[in-house]
């Protein structure tokens, strides 16, 4: 099996972010791994989503109807 890599760009299009606020959470250790290729970091995608299960799964069962709902939704890979 081949290990598929993400951009810091393809990662907050995932968490429907900035990019600066990837590089922010990388910064503080807040946000998926990565790793630096020359000036590039990437990262695995299967890292990416095991982080954003790990933040749904934190955050215990979805209410659609209660306030302050959040939910991050990973935006399915393009093909």
């Amino acid at each position: 099996m081949t290990d598929r890599y993400l951009t810091t760009s393809d990662v907050a299009e995932r968490c429907r972010t900035s990019e600066s606020t990837i590089r922010y959470w990388r910064l503080r250790g807040e946000g998926p791994p990565g790793f630096k290729v020359g000036r590039r970091v990437l990262y695995r995608e299967e890292d990416v989503a095991k982080w954003l299960e790990m933040l749904r799964a934190e955050q215990g069962p979805a209410d659609p109807d209660g306030p302050g709902h959040k939910l991050i939704r990973p935006i399915p890979a393009a093909r």
